[in-house]
């Protein structure tokens, strides 16, 4: 008898979730239940599913609102009417137009009014009206009541009990942004919207037994066979599976030749067996859509990088999906795909940040916006922001609600109503509250979406899924990976500027060529990275040092032990051990040294894993990769989990190892399966970093010009100016004759661009290039001023930043002329050379000179940060002690330091005190590396940007000096002298 059944799906309006209203029902007796979430799909199949665990037969529908108003109610009678159900949500999203407020015209559902469009008389066969429990009484004085077959029990479920209730009535105060005070009943669910006991409605509609006929009829013609499988996904590329696998064998065959040369047999023989195994498997057609993404990104100039688990396949790798050769990492193939694992493969594929929306574009439009769409991601209430949610509902102030976010365990100072706040906000932690978009996950369909799930448009143009990558899982979608990132922007920006300003073509796609370069290899060494992909931040610069990393190789295993897990278990220092002291530690079998050696024994990547539990216990390779999943996982209680374990300790006795060695090897194998890396993910990252290193080498001023243009880096903007200068470049601040919206570079002069400035407004920026482009550079400060529409306010700013110094006149000169020229109210527009130019009035100047270190101040107020050195600010004379570079001749010594801040990382300890590690630069530019451990952080901590006097000890970390800081002092700027 419920056709209106809420999960907390229904956003900031249910409270149950998909799995517990099942386990409610069949608490009840209940054997029929429909869901109706609130314009939302999100958890059909999670609801189906839970149904049929219980016993229950599921039914899917959806109540359709428009601002609150209820409209109607669909239920599906079959799959083709939930996919008429999700279409007319999809087509309101899409075309972003109001829903009808009558239902269109089905085939496959029925209806339920509460507020009839039409007269009764009118409704369709498949429409009726729903008369609540509480109504039943009113019946008799009802018209209602002469179409006894148009009239069906409309009972509600929101929630549990009235803690539900009330609950509930929180999450419509935050869905509507008022106090509790002022929720009226039309904006929330009434009480009673709950489960009765069995026969409770029937008993309520005894006098009207046709509603519940009628209920019952529906509750009998209804249902829904969605099934999660595999055939949801695209099944073809070419319209065919044989012309699939002919194409695929093709591609990868000529690829591989491409790749190895025509005699390279292992490759062939990899190639053609893992063609197999993905013919076996059903991929081929996963294989061809993520080769015609990458085609057409390659088409229009775009780079990408192949990475993830999908790394590990030289198919991918000959197909150019992927820029990892597998066989020179010893990659294996079964960690991407093998017939004992059930999850679907999965490649990342990563573009530029500013090509990304471009290449999703191609792929709704190659593939059809029906079978096209974006993962969702349910940004969901938790911590404190429910706190400061429900603290805002209950109308508590400010002050008060900071009280109980920063000090919860301090009950003594609460408001009266914190204990509420931590009652309601535990019930409704983790629902969520709205759907978002995943970073790059994507579904391509053979059925149209809305057999599963209603799509929604987002802001930036592409519709969304109801549910998220596990929702996909469940299903067994297989998505595609498209992200982005601006390390690929770094690259073909690079690339562009290395053309534009010295008029060289460079083939960066060559990546085995440019892992072999020996002044890559030296500047990789030099741990001077600062711009490099995945491998400019203080610790990697860190640990590039120590491990004297000079190779492809050893930058993928530094790539992998530098992640919190490995380093958080100690294994990276492990390994730092072990590589200077190879003599210090023993194999635990000739299996590891064989397999390991290239780690030192130290399982650092998943493939690691497998490859022991393979070679030393006799597990086929698919077996141990999903060994390797389970343990990584919560599944250790499984069946299959068991059945290898078991497998595991059989082989191993067969192969007459003494128990000891078995049950160490198995407790390495559980303990490095926790934290290990896909070593394949990590080849990916360093191949990129590699062709950032070439550029950095080369071309470093380019380069350095296109980090700053993309943003987002490891660094300040700052730092990356600074790392220009030191790589010989000259840096010039913003001018209206020569920059450009973003920095660019002429020779080695690199001008910073008009984007850079503080409260510039951008529409005047692109107006300054746009008429210079035009009609050639401005001629002087008056000539500027006819020619650009702008604000006196805006005009000050390009003064004080030194946008006309080349016009050979001062701040104050210029901001004197300003007056006389600059005239609001006249038009603008470029009208040539004036053939009478008004004569300019003659008058004497006071002499207006700028303070010594004026420039700098204003630019620490526009830009940011100074363009000279920032030691030139400082009060002081004292540069420290020793430098940066003077560190190794002083280990074990206490000296005095001074370091401009660049960044710091917060560290807990194990006994919950925070230290620091700080990265400064001394008076010549030069990286040092601090630390602060809780004693000293807490005496001495960081007061911001600035210049430190450091005193500390320098130690040695393997070949790393840093200095253990004992004092700090944050030093004085000069006088301001503009004030």
């Amino acid at each position: 008898m419920y056709l209106n059944c809420h999960t907390y799906y229904s956003l900031r309006y249910g409270t149950f979730a998909p799995d517990e209203l099942p386990k409610a029902a069949k608490a009840m007796g209940i054997e029929t239940l429909v869901l109706t979430d609130i314009n939302n799909t999100s958890c059909a199949f999670q609801f189906v599913q839970a149904c049929r665990k219980e016993n229950i037969k599921p039914i899917l529908g959806i109540e359709f609102r428009q601002d609150n108003e209820f409209l109607y109610l669909g239920i599906a009678r079959n799959d083709e009417g939930w996919r008429e159900l999700c279409s007319l949500l999809t087509e309101s999203s899409l075309s972003g137009t109001p829903l009808p407020k009558e239902a269109p015209e089905f085939q496959h559902c029925y209806i339920v009014y509460r507020k009839l469009p039409k007269g009764v008389e009118l409704l369709r066969d498949y429409e009726y009206a729903g008369v609540r429990p509480e109504e039943v009484n009113h019946l008799y004085s009802s018209y209602l009541k002469n179409y006894p077959d148009k009239l069906v029990v409309f009972s509600p479920v929101t929630f549990a009990d009235q803690d539900g209730f009330k609950a509930h009535k929180l999450l419509r105060c935050i869905d509507l942004n008022i106090v509790i005070g002022k929720l009226d009943a039309r904006d929330c669910a009434k009480s009673s919207e709950v489960f009765y006991p069995l026969g409770h409605i029937q008993t309520v509609f005894q006098q009207y037994p046709h509603i519940i006929i009628n209920t019952q009829a529906i509750l009998d013609n209804c249902r829904t066979d969605m099934e999660a499988s595999n055939l949801h996904n695209r099944r073809t590329f070419t319209g065919d599976a044989a012309d699939d696998f002919t194409l695929l064998t093709k591609l990868a065959t000529s690829g591989c030749k491409r790749r190895f040369g025509d005699k390279h047999k292992k490759a062939m023989d990899r190639t053609l067996r893992e063609l197999k195994v993905i013919q076996q498997m059903g991929f081929c057609a996963y294989f061809l859509i993520t080769w015609d993404i990458v085609r057409y990104a390659h088409s229009v100039g775009y780079f990408h990088v192949g990475r993830g688990s999908g790394a590990n396949s030289i198919v991918a790798y000959n197909l150019n999906i992927t820029d990892v050769d597998p066989l020179e990492l010893d990659l294996y193939f079964e960690r991407f795909i093998n017939p004992h694992r059930s999850s679907p493969p999965d490649f990342d594929i990563d573009f530029s940040w500013n090509n990304r929306d471009d290449v999703t574009d191609y792929i709704f439009k190659r593939y059809g916006h029906e079978y096209t769409a974006l993962l969702a991601t349910y940004n969901t209430f938790k911590g404190k922001s429910i706190i400061r949610e429900l603290g805002k509902v209950l109308g508590l102030p400010k002050a008060d609600i900071d009280t109980i976010v920063d000090e919860p365990l301090a009950t003594d100072k609460h408001h009266p109503f914190a204990k509420h706040i931590f009652k309601y906000g535990k019930m409704i932690e983790k629902f969520p509250n709205y759907l978002s978009i995943h970073a790059g996950g994507i579904l391509i369909s053979e059925r149209p979406l809305n057999y599963h799930t209603a799509l929604q448009m987002m802001p930036k143009g592409f519709p969304i899924v109801h549910f998220d990558m596990y929702g996909a899982e469940d299903l067994e979608y297989h998505k595609y990976d498209v992200l982005s990132q601006r390390g690929l922007g770094h690259i073909k920006d690079a690339v562009d500027l290395v053309k534009q300003n010295q008029g060289k073509a460079i083939d960066i796609h060559d990546v085995a060529a440019i892992k072999e370069d020996p002044n890559v290899k030296a500047q990789l060494k030099s741990g001077h990275c600062i711009g490099c992909f995945y491998i400019e931040s203080p610790a990697m610069r860190g640990l590039l040092h120590k491990l004297r990393c000079d190779n492809y190789v050893h930058l993928v295993a530094a790539s992998s032990i530098i992640r919190p897990g490995v380093a958080q278990s100690g294994m990276m220092r492990e390994y730092i051990q072990r590589f200077h002291k190879p003599d210090s530690y023993t194999y635990l079998h000739p299996v590891f040294e064989e397999h390991l050696g290239e780690t030192y024994g130290v399982m650092v990547y998943q493939e690691d894993v497998m490859k022991i539990v393979h070679h030393f216990s006799g597990l086929d390779l698919d077996e141990s990769d999903v060994l390797r999943r389970i343990m990584t996982g919560k599944k250790k209680d499984s069946d299959t989990f068991r059945g290898l374990q078991t497998k595991y300790f059989k082989n191993c006795k067969e192969r007459g190892y003494p128990d000891t060695l078995t049950k160490e090897v198995w407790r390495q194998i559980e303990s490095f399966s926790g934290y290990s890396f896909c070593k394949a993910h990590s080849a990916s990252f360093a191949a990129e970093s590699f062709q950032s290193l070439y550029l950095k080498t080369y071309y470093p001023l380019e380069f350095m010009t296109a980090v700053i243009n993309n943003f987002g880096g490891f660094y300040s903007t700052e730092q990356y100016i600074h790392e220009a200068r030191m790589c010989g470049a000259k840096i010039e601040a913003p001018s209206v004759n020569h920059s450009t919206y973003l920095t660019n570079i002429y020779g080695t002069t690199i001008y910073i661009g008009l984007i850079h400035i503080s409260n510039l407004e951008q529409k005047i920026a692109y107006a300054i290039i746009d008429e210079r482009l035009q009609h050639g550079d401005y001629r002087s400060l008056k000539d500027f001023a006819n020619r650009i529409d702008i604000s006196k306010e805006q005009l000050e700013i390009l003064i004080r930043i030194g946008a006309f110094r080349w016009t050979g006149m001062n701040k104050y000169e210029l901001m004197w002329e300003k007056n006389a020229v600059h005239n609001p109210l006249i038009k603008h527009a470029y009208v040539g050379e004036m053939l009478f130019d008004t004569e300019k009035e003659s008058y004497t100047l006071p002499i207006l000179a700028e303070t010594e270190h004026e420039q700098a101040f204003d630019e620490i107020e526009l830009l940011g940060f100074p363009l000279c050195n920032p030691f030139d600010l400082l009060q002081t004379k004292f540069r420290g002690d020793i430098k940066a570079q003077d560190m190794k001749n002083y280990l074990g010594k206490t000296v005095r330091m001074v370091g401009y801040y660049v960044c710091r990382k917060w560290v807990t300890t194990v006994k919950g005190d925070i230290m620091n590690f700080g990265t400064l630069t001394d008076v010549d530019g030069y990286f040092f590396d601090t630390v602060h451990f809780p004693p000293s952080l807490k005496a001495y901590p960081f007061k911001g940007k600035g210049i430190y006097l450091v005193l500390g000890k320098v130690v040695d970390d393997f070949g790393f000096a840093s200095l253990e800081v004992s004092k700090m002092e944050k030093l004085p700027w000069v006088k301001d002298g503009r004030y």
